[in-house]
């Protein structure tokens, strides 16, 4: 299961100039102003739990091509991420998983970029973890799994690889 084609994404809900809007951004990064694209997508995002995942995948697919700087989307994907860490998005599993799946694929580039709004993101996480109302035992799992993914600088060591997928791979 790779990553979607560039026309698979999801942006039947934009606006016939957004749409191409944000064509244009995957297919040419560098043609289109990224911070008005990537404000288009957090607004879109926070406005519609269900295609936050959708605006990850996007966000990521951008900043693949052609090596185009992150910069523009950074403050615009941290806000998403924040919005994910909220006790209320927390409590919800398929949003947790969208979380520590971006975090997956981004935060060590985030990090390089903003490293004190990454500090901040990692209070909420883990004030989450560590605060439990209402998470269920795989939304814990998953938090603390990527509080030590970044505690050891977003890789995964063998024990903690062991730990928490030996279940998945048997």
């Amino acid at each position: 299961m790779g990553e979607p084609s560039r026309e698979e994404y999801k942006i039947q809900s934009f606006d016939a100039e957004t749409q191409q809007l944000l064509k244009t951004a995957l297919k040419d990064p560098g043609a289109v102003d990224l911070e008005k694209v990537a404000n288009v997508i957090v607004d879109h995002s926070l406005q519609d739990c269900v295609f936050s995942k959708e605006a990850g995948r996007m966000c990521y697919a951008i900043i693949q091509v052609n090596n185009i700087p992150m910069m523009a989307l950074v403050n615009p994907v941290y806000d998403c991420l924040f919005r994910l860490a909220q006790p209320d998005s927390l409590s919800k599993e398929e949003e947790v998983d969208c979380l520590v799946l971006q975090l997956h694929r981004v935060g060590e580039q985030l990090e390089k970029m903003n490293g004190q709004r990454m500090d901040e993101l990692f209070v909420l996480i883990r004030d989450g973890f560590l605060l439990p109302t209402g998470l269920s035992s795989l939304a814990q799992l998953l938090l603390l799994e990527i509080i030590e993914f970044r505690a050891a600088g977003w890789k995964t060591t063998p024990a903690a690889h062991k730990y928490y997928y030996s279940e998945v791979s048997d």
